[in-house]
């Protein structure tokens, strides 16, 4: 199966999905005009991996900002990757975040509440 390799953007975030490796990262902001049309590929990408995903898949998620259509389309994404758990396999959400933004971790921790996969949180550091 392809990588899902999206550059991130003023408006969005990178997207570096690699199926081989069981390793999918998104990073920066996601404000785009037309969420939904982002994130279509992204959503058809992981519909192809949930049918025959690695043993160990590890999400990476560190969102500067985003906003409300892309919170809908983000958990999206993340109910797509709990069909992995509820399938047995190990699945893990890394969620970083700075550590002086509390809503960004609290976002992290809404997620968590609604689906079955394990989060991870990662406070980063100020440079």
């Amino acid at each position: 199966m392809e990588s899902l390799i999206l550059e991130a953007t003023s408006m969005t975030p990178s997207i570096s999905f690699n199926a081989e490796e069981g390793r999918l990262e998104m990073k920066g902001r996601s404000i785009p005009e037309n969420s939904l049309e982002f994130y279509q590929p992204v959503f058809e990408w992981l519909d192809k991996y949930v049918e025959s995903p690695q043993d160990k898949t590890v999400v990476h998620i560190q969102f500067d900002y985003f906003n409300t259509s892309s919170s809908k389309c983000i958990l999206d994404v993340l109910k797509r990757i709990d069909k992995i758990d509820q399938k047995g396999l190990d699945v893990l959400v890394k969620w970083y975040y700075d550590e002086s933004d509390e809503d960004m971790m609290e976002a992290g921790e809404d997620y968590e509440d609604l689906l079955d996969a394990p989060f991870e949180f990662v406070a980063l550091e100020e440079e």
